[in-house]
């Protein structure tokens, strides 16, 4: 029930929702909320994809663990980055509170894909058309990172009336850099957590480690003749 009620709050009254967070009230409770929300949403479209390969039901549990991994796990790993040159640079916001404000940007990720996932699942089951199907959810994919992303970027953007404007500058950039880390580190961990999709004619939980997904972009592109 708490973790409902945490999800209507933060999709009915965002702004309110992280004005609460940054006078820290119930931090540990939201804490606590987003983390669940996220990952259960993570897991059902996580599901969905691992289901391209009906013929293997261990693929579909395999991508509804691996799909929420991928997104925590980039955050668990780019973290400390964030809260340590914020604070550097005059940051007042506590670690918890930079930890909530990231989870409810992920939330509002694994929400929107939730969003997405009855038309996910409605192509899944009326084409037989692998790429396609890959293509469709790629886009979406950038889709919900894109919102994602700009709702994280506007809720943490320090202003002029917090901090003295040299470091509001700064802190600007350093949240701009950030993001593309986050975007970079996440591209490189699903190359390594891959397969999500089942694609297969058997299961895979994970693919040879061979080179980055920027490697493998490169040279793709060298194969085609680019």
């Amino acid at each position: 029930m708490e973790n409902t009620n945490t999800l209507i709050y933060l999709l009915k009254d965002r702004f309110s929702f992280i004005d609460e967070i940054h006078n820290s009230e119930k931090l540990n409770s939201k804490i606590v909320s987003l983390l669940f929300t996220s990952f259960s949403c993570f897991a059902i479209y996580g599901a969905i994809i691992g289901a391209t390969n009906s013929t293997m039901p261990i693929q579909i549990l395999s991508s509804a663990v691996k799909l929420p991994a991928l997104y925590l796990i980039t955050l668990i790993v780019c973290f400390p980055t964030l809260y340590i040159f914020n604070a550097f640079f005059g940051s007042r916001s506590s670690i918890r509170q930079h930890w909530a404000y990231l989870l409810s940007a992920i939330t509002v990720i694994a929400v929107l894909l939730c969003g997405f996932a009855p038309i996910s699942l409605f192509f899944l089951l009326t084409i037989n058309d692998k790429f396609f199907f890959l293509l469709l959810n790629v886009a979406i994919f950038v889709l919900t990172g894109t919102l994602g992303v700009s709702f994280l970027y506007r809720t943490m953007k320090p202003t002029e009336v917090e901090e003295q404007a040299g470091n509001v500058k700064i802190r600007k950039n350093i949240l701009k850099f950030w993001l593309g880390l986050y975007g970079f580190v996440g591209t490189q961990l699903g190359w390594t957590l891959r397969p999500f999709f089942g694609t297969g004619s058997s299961f895979e939980l994970f693919r040879p480690r061979e080179g980055s997904f920027f490697t493998a972009v490169w040279e793709s592109f060298h194969r085609i003749g680019f």
